[in-house]
């Protein structure tokens, strides 16, 4: 069974960056892999979507902001956070392969 597991989230101020991790236990190779997250008091939301080929689309809010990325040797996807705001605060998910991991807690203060 596949199992995923997030790490990276932390508190930061407003303007600053973090890089989120998603490790998978299984061989993801060029699979589709999510990033969603979840504000309190809202629904979970889809970030981003890295395709097969590399090709990654982007919730509009987070355009030109966030990157996903991945490292198929270590079986690892990446979330690049730069220039946060308030509003990206929450829980984020990774999913893959219809697993869905712990989530790692991103609190940006202003």
């Amino acid at each position: 069974q596949v199992q995923v597991k997030e790490s990276g989230g932390g508190l930061v101020q407003v303007g600053g960056s973090l890089r989120l991790s998603c490790k998978v236990s299984g061989t993801i190779g060029d699979i589709i892999g999510d990033w969603y997250r979840q504000a309190p008091g809202k629904q979970r939301e889809l970030v981003g979507r890295i395709f097969s080929g590399d090709k990654v689309l982007y919730v509009d809010s987070v355009k030109g902001r966030f990157t996903i990325s991945r490292d198929i040797t270590k079986n690892t996807m990446y979330l690049q956070m730069n220039s946060l705001k308030p509003e990206d605060t929450g829980a984020y998910y990774c999913h893959v392969m219809g697993t869905w991991g712990q989530g790692t807690q991103v609190t940006v203060s202003s």
